[in-house]
């Protein structure tokens, strides 16, 4: 028999806590403050949907990640932080997350967002044989609402472009927003993370983050302007958005992003333009204009960066009620 001994010289035993003894070699044993590793229930939402985000985060999918990660906070506060097991998901307490979600001041497009995410860590699951499918997002909304116009008119635009005596972060939003529908609609992830080796030969050429595709832009002197106003010594990057010297480049992007936003709201408001003024406003304004000019379906899309000219006619879609409204004002005109 092994006789051993208990040494509490070095520390003190609490109340609730387990207790952990290691032998040595002369079989005495010794208290640690090691703690049984506990083992992770790959059936489990929370431990699946995290693996999930650690994988989408290793290949490089930082923004996917982010909604994840985004969706799994909102449904631990729906559940109060309470696990649960996949196979144990059914309708009604995914109907119970919606009405949740609703009540909360959520907006159908954003509950639905919730719900896709959601559905799609569940199909993963069922993929690889862990539950079986049970359909318990087939009562939920899953589509996706026409929102409002993001698009404002080029004489908007202009005023946007215009301003002068603002406060120096406000400047700075308006000549970010003002580069991005220069840039045909550059989206702010892509302005964020260009470098100074995208321009060569007078053209800016750039890999869209979205979907890989490779976009080749005329360097017009708007651009140059904006760019010679915000030299970037410190940094690889082309824009002062994101430095390359500092870590967390994710998250300097993130908060350049808010900050840029709540100023062009402020930028709307002194303007009195009614709309929602944001980074994205850009690109469908742009989008926009060409469809105002009558540029072809073929000739936005590609310069937009879109896969397909189906993807452009579902972006440009709202955008046509513009056109049928003011026709069917002028056949109204006609009879009066």
């Amino acid at each position: 028999m092994v006789k051993i001994i208990i040494d509490i010289s070095e520390g003190t035993i609490k109340k609730g806590k387990d207790i952990v003894i290691k032998v040595d070699d002369k079989g005495i044993g010794h208290i640690t403050n090691d703690t049984p590793k506990q083992k992770v229930d790959k059936h489990s939402l929370f431990a699946f949907m995290k693996n999930v985000i650690t994988q989408l985060s290793q290949n490089g999918h930082n923004r996917t990640a982010e909604t994840y990660t985004s969706t799994l906070h909102s449904f631990k506060k729906f559940r109060k932080n309470k696990d649960i097991n996949m196979q144990d998901i059914d309708c009604m307490l995914i109907e119970s997350y919606e009405t949740f979600l609703r009540s909360g001041g959520v907006t159908m497009n954003s509950s639905s967002f919730y719900m896709r995410i959601l559905r799609a860590v569940y199909n993963r699951a069922v993929d690889s044989e862990l539950i079986f499918d049970s359909r318990p997002f087939r009562h939920v909304y899953t589509g996706v609402d026409k929102t409002l116009k993001r698009a404002i008119p080029t004489l908007d635009i202009s005023k946007i472009r215009s301003m002068t005596k603002i406060r120096k972060s406000m400047e700075f939003a308006r000549d970010m927003f003002m580069f991005s529908f220069y840039t045909r609609g550059m989206s702010f992830v892509d302005m964020a993370f260009l470098k100074k080796t995208d321009i060569e030969y007078g053209f800016l050429t750039y890999r869209r983050k979205k979907t890989g595709q490779i976009l080749s832009i005329k360097l017009e002197q708007c651009m140059r302007d904006i760019i010679q106003r915000y030299p970037c010594n410190d940094s690889t990057y082309l824009l002062p958005i994101v430095n390359s010297n500092k870590d967390n480049e994710r998250t300097q992007y993130r908060s350049r992003q808010r900050a840029i936003n709540n100023n062009l709201k402020k930028i709307a408001k002194e303007l009195g333009l009614d709309c929602n003024l944001t980074m994205y406003v850009a690109r469908h304004s742009w989008a926009s204009a060409a469809l105002d000019m009558e540029i072809p379906i073929d000739v936005i899309s590609d310069g937009m960066g879109h896969t397909s000219e189906k993807t452009t006619r579902i972006y440009l879609k709202s955008m046509d009620n513009r056109r049928i409204d003011f026709a069917n004002e002028r056949i109204i005109s006609a009879v009066e």
